[in-house]
């Protein structure tokens, strides 16, 4: 008959297992579509962020909330003023688009799922992003600038990630054409990931990738 102390221990190490399991599920979901369908974590959003319609979009605010008065938990980040989604991504190609006509200084692209919540997408070299700022794009790699041209300001953008080929591409939705792709090392869970110094960004997840890229 097992000990008080060992059937304790069972339980508790079932109990990762389950926890395991559970994450192994939540992967399996996404690398099995080719279809991301994914919301803003609150738990990650800065204090200057606010989500809306169904945490699909994100707002910042120049004052924001005080740090104070939000959760504190070790998933949100502390410093700068970014959010990640609730959905990793281990394999597969995955597309969604982003509006960000409201918006004039901005990143979108994917992070590691455990990046430090101390640093900035973009700067951090566990992060692959699109810079908008000044009117101009850039792709950004471990705080690395590569100049993007020919897109203008446009509505709305996509993004696709071919997790095994290590690319992020960012989207003419419109025309259908891939505007510039960042070469990218993925070693582990990637998450989308967004920044934004002013105005609001409208995530639309759930699409196919579409036929010509």
């Amino acid at each position: 008959m097992a000990s008080p102390m060992r059937a304790m221990f069972l339980g508790s190490r079932a109990l990762r297992c389950l926890r395991v399991t559970a994450l192994q599920r939540n992967y399996a979901a996404v690398t099995s579509r080719r279809e991301i369908s994914f919301k803003l974590d609150e738990k990650t959003a800065h204090s200057s962020l606010d989500l809306f319609k169904k945490d699909a979009g994100v707002i910042y605010r120049i004052i924001g909330i005080d740090p104070s008065k939000v959760p504190q938990n070790p998933e949100r980040f502390r410093e700068w003023a970014v959010v990640l989604g609730d959905t990793p991504i281990v394999s597969g190609r995955h597309y969604w688009e982003v509006t960000v006509k409201k918006s004039s200084e901005f990143r979108i692209g994917v992070a590691d799922a455990d990046m430090s919540r101390d640093e900035c997408i973009g700067v951090s070299n566990r992060s692959w992003v699109f810079a908008y700022s000044h009117k101009k794009w850039n792709g950004m790699i471990a705080n690395k600038i590569i100049p993007v041209t020919n897109i203008g300001h446009p509505s709305k953008v996509g993004l696709l990630v071919d997790y095994e080929g290590g690319k992020l591409s960012l989207v003419d939705p419109e025309k259908g054409f891939l505007i510039h792709t960042l070469n990218a090392d993925f070693r582990g869970p990637i998450v989308p990931a967004f920044a934004l110094w002013d105005g609001e960004l409208l995530t639309h997840s759930g699409l196919d990738v579409p036929d010509n890229l």
